[in-house]
């Protein structure tokens, strides 16, 4: 599917912000859908789901609408992108957002420059994934990175985490025993959110490596510096 092709929903009840990324997206090709709130995006996803939806988390007078519509969408379609954009930065919204099932929760305070950039590799990881072609990996061991496809596997079996997640993974694994500090982790997910956040980040990405091998132990935290990958 071509860019042309692609339609992006926005969702967001300030029009001039709505106007602001619709008209950054239009000029990278893509087609452009926006709604003020959440009944209204879902009416016209009754006709057809978009490719990828930007959601803000207050719609007009429902203060959490983007949860909620969230958590319809991913329960039409396990693969739709989802990305909150929105200026609520708590660590609990975030949370709440990536665990409600979005692909990415970024704030308002990210550039233009950086959405686009999430949105291309959402749309770029779905495309891999349907193409099925060879793609360049990164393997420490037995975790095993495919950077093409966004997609992470952990002795075989596949660890499904979020753009942000993957790309946290990635900066601690692509330098094993290199401490990264907060900092860096936020800087190489591309994500502004505050430093709690990124605590929250490795206990769900811990969690989910759990989930396939009790025995997971290779992110390590280093108290006062940062976390660390160690090949197990």
């Amino acid at each position: 599917m071509s860019t042309s092709e692609k339609l992006v929903a926005i969702v967001e009840d300030e029009i001039a912000i709505r106007d602001n990324y619709a008209a950054a997206l239009r000029r990278q090709g893509y087609r452009v859908a926006g709604y003020s709130t959440r009944k209204e995006a879902l009416a016209a996803f009754e006709a057809r789901l978009p490719d990828l939806v930007i959601i803000d988390v207050n719609l007009g007078a429902e203060i959490e609408g983007g949860f909620e519509l969230c958590r319809t969408l991913r329960a039409r379609s396990a693969t739709l992108p989802i990305i909150f954009l929105t200026a609520r930065e708590s660590e609990l919204d975030a949370v709440s957002g990536l665990r409600l099932g979005a692909d990415d929760y970024l704030t308002k305070r990210v550039s233009i420059e950086h959405l686009l950039a999430r949105v291309a590799a959402l749309f770029r990881r779905i495309e891999a994934l349907q193409g099925g072609n060879e793609s360049e990996r990164l393997v420490r061991g037995s975790l095993s990175l495919d950077r093409d496809r966004m997609t992470a596997h952990w002795k075989d079996r596949q660890v499904p985490l979020t753009l942000t997640e993957f790309w946290v993974v990635h900066a601690l694994a692509v330098h094993p025993g290199h401490v990264k500090n907060r900092e860096q982790l936020m800087r190489a997910a591309n994500v502004v959110l505050d430093d709690s956040s990124v605590t929250s980040q490795i206990k769900r990405i811990r969690a989910k490596f759990t989930a396939i091998d009790p025995n997971f132990s290779a992110i390590q935290t280093v108290y006062g510096m940062g976390y660390r990958w160690e090949e197990q």
